[in-house]
C-alpha cells in the first residue's frame, strides 16, 4: 500500500475539523475492504488477534495523518481507557468502533477521530464506511451529517421515547453488569422501547440526530462516549451522569438525551 500524502500543520479548529474528516474517510475505505465474511475464532486469543488486525489497518493509516495535522497532540494509546487526560491536546481515536460487530459481519461499525483539549473534546469525526456517512461536530459550531445540521428529537414524555443502552467492555465488573441489568428493567417499565446493542457511538449518533431519545452507560472508555457526547451537545442534547450530574470522563456512568426526557431518564436510572 503506497504511503498516505500527509496534510501540513493547520491551525484553526474549522480547518482541522475539515482535514481530519478527509483522514477518516480514508483510513475507513480500508477497514470497509476487510468487511465481508464472518471471521470465526476458537479462542479469546485468536478474537483479540482478529481485533488487533483492524484496529492495526485503520491506525497506520490515520495516525501518521492525524499526526502531521497536530504534531503537538498526544495520542491516547489504548481505546478502553477511561479518566481524565493530562492537560493539553490529545487524540482520542476509536480505528473500529463496533469491532465484534466488524468481525460477525454485522453492520454497525464506524470510525472515529476526536480531538480533546484540556479534557474537553472539540472536534470529532464519526465515519460509517458502509454507508459513507459522516457525522461531524465542532465547539460551538453544531453537529452536522454529512453537512446537513443535526438536532436532538422534541420528545418531551419519556413513555413516548426510544432510549437505548450499551455494553461498556467484555469482562466488565460484576457490579455493573447487575446495574445495567436493573436500568434495563427499570427503562422498559417506564420508555416506550429500549434498545441493546453495541456500540455506543452509533446509539449517540442517533440521539444526536433526533431517531432516538437518549442513551445511558455505565463505565465505558473515553472513545466510546466522547464523540457522541460532543455531537449530543451540539445537537442541543444533555449530558450528565445517570443520576444527573456533570459528566467527566472519569465518571462511573453517563446519560445523553433529549431534554425534554433527560430528566424522567434520571429518576428511571436513580431507582
Amino acid at each position: 500500500m503506497p504511503e498516505p500524502t500527509l496534510t501540513p500543520a493547520v491551525t484553526t479548529d474549522a480547518e482541522l475539523l475539515t482535514q481530519t474528516e478527509i483522514a477518516v474517510r480514508a483510513a475507513g475505505s480500508a477497514l470497509r475492504d476487510r468487511f465481508g465474511d464472518i471471521t470465526t475464532y476458537r479462542s479469546r486469543e485468536e478474537l483479540m488477534r482478529a481485533l488487533a488486525a483492524n484496529d492495526d489497518t485503520v491506525t497506520d493509516l490515520l495516525r501518521p495523518r492525524l499526526e502531521a495535522l497536530r504534531p503537538d497532540a498526544r495520542w491516547v494509546e489504548e481505546e478502553l481507557d477511561s479518566g481524565a487526560l493530562p492537560e493539553g491536546e490529545w487524540w482520542v481515536v476509536d480505528p473500529a468502533e463496533g469491532n465484534v460487530n466488524h468481525l460477525h459481519a454485522l453492520p454497525e461499525w464506524a470510525v472515529t477521530a476526536t480531538l480533546v483539549r484540556d479534557n474537553q473534546p472539540v472536534l470529532t469525526v464519526v465515519h460509517l464506511p458502509l454507508t459513507g456517512q459522516t457525522y461531524t461536530a465542532r465547539a460551538g459550531a453544531g453537529a452536522h451529517l454529512d453537512g446537513h445540521p443535526l438536532r436532538v428529537s422534541a420528545t418531551a414524555d419519556l413513555g413516548l421515547a426510544i432510549v437505548a443502552t450499551s455494553q461498556a467492555r467484555p469482562d466488565e465488573d460484576p457490579d455493573v453488569v447487575r446495574r445495567v441489568g436493573i436500568s434495563i428493567t427499570e427503562m422498559f417499565l417506564d420508555a416506550l422501547v429500549v434498545r441493546v446493542a453495541v456500540p455506543a457511538t452509533l446509539h449517540l449518533v442517533n440521539v444526536a440526530a433526533g431517531r432516538i431519545d437518549g442513551f445511558w452507560q455505565f463505565a465505558g472508555a473515553r472513545a466510546d462516549l466522547l464523540p457522541g457526547a460532543l455531537l449530543v451537545s451540539e445537537a442541543g442534547g444533555r449530558i450528565t451522569t445517570a443520576d444527573g450530574r456533570p459528566w467527566t470522563p472519569a465518571s462511573d456512568s453517563f446519560l445523553a438525551g433529549a431534554p425534554g426526557i433527560h430528566a424522567a431518564a434520571t429518576t428511571t436510572l436513580s431507582r
